[in-house]
């Protein structure tokens, strides 16, 4: 995904009274929930809300946008997607998603909605939270060219069928096929949320371990995760410096022909260098919005 989201904050779109607050907190991200965070009889009510609170957004708000609209098929979703695409929306996530035909659908009625003449403007962000979407996640990644990510969801791909929550070998084979999957379409993996918002170790150590599969971020339903996920998913100074050497060496080796060269006693070749260079631009990524939000 282009914009970052090391923290990606969950704000009901029943709670207008939460709205302010979640805009004026450290989160990277706010993803506006029209889907489980409000009751059945409140979609249309919380439709209307979020959609005056966008409505007086700027163009370029200082966070990325995201809305978590209905599943495409449900008696909701093109009303949300008519109530909230806009300028100042970057991302609609979608839920439930077991094939490409509800990502194809959805982008059309995003090419429609925006009259055609934006074309990729507001990216996808696909939710990979059931048995079949996570056979099926290469296919999802790739689906279409507005696919900027995918988000695993473990309440609906877990608590049904009477698997831990909490089994690390269980979390690690669904990150990792969700990452690999997001990794041949060239976009961002996400991981899921935490539902234990006291333990703030325990998200801690899945932020970690989501960091080690190469995820570039977190769901947060707390504000008091925000800060957690912003630091692990950041590279460290030591990492930046590293990597900047790997650049400089490299620089060094190509004007001698070289592919493969030293570098503090370690092999270095292409993959690195590539390694390297995401580590330098994620943290000039963070420099710039950073300075932007003075």
């Amino acid at each position: 995904m282009h914009r970052l989201m090391r923290s990606k904050l969950f704000v009901p779109a029943s709670r207008p009274e939460l709205f302010g607050k979640a805009m004026a907190s450290d989160a990277d991200a706010l993803s506006f929930d029209l889907e489980d965070a409000v009751a059945k009889d409140r979609k249309a009510e919380a439709r209307a809300l979020l959609s005056a609170f966008l409505a007086e957004l700027p163009p370029a708000p200082n966070k990325s946008i995201v809305v978590r609209v209905n599943a495409v098929g449900t008696e909701h979703f093109r009303a949300d997607m008519e109530a909230v695409v806009r300028p100042g929306v970057h991302v609609i996530n979608l839920p439930m998603v077991d094939d490409a035909s509800s990502i194809i659908e959805a982008a059309a009625l995003l090419d429609r909605l925006e009259g055609g003449g934006a074309a990729s403007r507001t990216r996808i962000l696909v939710n990979v939270e059931t048995p079949k979407a996570l056979r099926n996640a290469t296919s999802l990644a790739a689906a279409h060219p507005r696919v900027a990510g995918l988000q695993i969801g473990y309440a609906d791909m877990l608590e049904p069928f009477g698997i831990d929550r909490w089994d690390a070998a269980a979390l690690a084979h669904i990150r990792m096929t969700v990452r690999l999957a997001a990794a041949e379409a060239g976009i961002a993996a996400y991981d899921g949320a935490f539902a234990a918002v006291n333990d703030a170790d325990g998200y801690r150590a899945e932020c970690e371990a989501a960091r080690r599969h190469g995820f570039a971020g977190k769901s947060c339903i707390h504000p008091s995760q925000v800060a957690i996920a912003n630091g692990v998913f950041m590279p460290r100074p030591a990492e930046i410096a590293k990597a900047r050497r790997i650049l400089a060496a490299a620089e060094e080796a190509a004007a001698k022909g070289m592919g493969a060269f030293l570098v503090d006693g370690q092999m270095v070749d292409a993959p690195f260098v590539a390694s390297a260079r995401a580590v330098v631009a994620l943290a000039e990524q963070h420099a710039i919005g950073r300075n932007k939000g003075q």
